[in-house]
């Protein structure tokens, strides 16, 4: 498997040939991943394709039926209270200590940390200092997912989990959440795992993306290089002088254009580009598998491989 280049180039988290099956019911089948320092990597996949249950086996939560698997260079399945210390979660909804105040809530966790946080400071960070003396129940759902947040990075863990993070933001309170978490990944050096089946979201903040389809993974590599391999190409469209709209399809846009241009001597009418896109690769291997293609996987074995940067 090729990896993208870090300065560290030991995997936080480090899966080879991952398996679980539930009964005759086979969730996992064969999951290879390698998660570096500092970066934000999503496990994106449609409601059933195995996330969760991949995520519960990195957090020591699922016991797996074969494979390997280092996260923080220790199998899951023997993590003890040390370990535990260094990972933080952020769980896609959990509503306790509802009667709570903000503060004290953060107060009352740091105790069980050796090196916590400050929490006036963490409060600050994640934007709710006016929010200290408010009672959990009553702050809204970004200001919740925000305090979520704060109460997973508190022990000031290596690694941080989470799981549909934004489901229900309005907006403003989603951008402000990515925000949070470009933070912590790039100018704290915390290793974020986003689970989501959010397009949009997983394109706008991972640094790599996996595709978990099936219980495999279909695709892994960056935002623009998963949307590369949607098609090999692009669609031209354009109207000729005619008034005749016509389109092509190019692994060249840009010199069909200047050949367009170049022929016409002019503007070229209603020209438009269009490039693949990350949900045409997303959609695309939703459609394989949905259509039982597992047959066609020696042909595109490559679907299962990392994809190098450029």
């Amino acid at each position: 498997m090729t990896t993208v280049g870090h300065a560290d180039d030991r995997p936080v988290i480090r899966v080879r040939d991952l398996t679980m099956a539930y009964g005759d019911i086979d969730v996992l089948r064969g999951v290879d991943l390698d998660i570096h320092r500092g970066e934000v990597f999503a496990l994106l996949g449609p409601n059933g394709a195995g996330k969760t249950t991949t995520v519960e086996i990195l957090e020591g939560f699922r016991q797996r039926s074969g494979g390997e698997v280092s996260v923080l260079g220790t199998d899951p399945d023997r993590g003890g209270d040390a370990w535990r210390a260094r990972i933080g979660l952020v769980l896609q909804s959990w509503r306790d200590h509802r009667r709570w105040r903000v503060a004290e809530l953060l107060n009352h966790f740091a105790t069980y940390y050796p090196d916590p946080r400050d929490p006036a400071e963490l409060l600050s960070l994640v934007g709710l200092t006016d929010q200290a003396g408010k009672q959990v129940d009553r702050l809204s759902g970004g200001q919740r997912r925000r305090l979520d947040v704060a109460l997973g990075i508190i022990g000031r863990p290596e690694l941080l989990f989470l799981d549909e993070p934004t489901t229900g933001f309005d907006p403003q309170a989603r951008q402000e959440f990515h925000a949070l978490v470009e933070q912590l990944a790039h100018d704290e050096g915390v290793t974020v795992l986003i689970t989501t089946h959010d397009l949009a979201e997983a394109g706008r903040l991972a640094d790599r993306i996996a595709m978990l389809v099936g219980g495999r993974i279909r695709g892994c590599g960056t935002p623009a290089e998963l949307a590369r391999r949607a098609a090999a190409q692009a669609e031209v469209r354009w109207t000729a002088d005619d008034g005749t709209p016509r389109r092509e399809r190019t692994e060249d846009p840009s010199r069909l254009v200047w050949e367009l241009h170049r022929h016409g001597g002019g503007p070229i009418a209603d020209l438009e580009v269009r490039r693949p896109r990350l949900e045409d690769t997303y959609l695309h291997m939703v459609r394989r598998e949905a259509d039982g293609a597992d047959e066609a996987d020696d042909a595109d074995s490559d679907a299962h491989e990392e994809i190098p940067a450029a």
